[in-house]
Formats: C-alpha cells, structure tokens, sequence
C-alpha cells in the first residue's frame, strides 16, 4: 500500500487535487470531498502506468 500527500484547493466553481510526489496526477471535483475521490483513483491509475513502465514507484 502506498501513502501519498493530496493538496486540495479551491477554485472559482470546484476543486483541485495534486500530489506534490507525482508530478502530472491531478484530478479535479465539484467538492472537496470529490476531488479526494477522484484523486486516489487517479493515483491509482498512475501507479499502474508507473509498473507497466517499468519506472520507479516514488517512496
């Protein structure tokens, strides 16, 4: 299992979630509770990208 750190900040009409430990994974939602949501998927979906492609996986 993997621990990474979620930024969530508020925009003009929703909210942005990024790692600072994955550069590029970003998601966005209408709340900050969806961004959340969105944002483990999304780290999950570039983690998988990270093994298919043989990089290393950021501790």
């Amino acid at each position: 299992m993997y621990r990474f750190l979620i930024v969530i900040e508020k925009a003009t009409n929703n909210y942005s979630a990024y790692s600072p430990d994955l550069p590029g994974c970003v998601a966005t939602g209408k709340t900050s509770e969806e961004a959340e949501k969105n944002m483990v998927k999304a780290i999950q979906m570039h983690i998988e990208g990270l093994k298919e492609d043989h990089l290393p996986i950021p501790l």
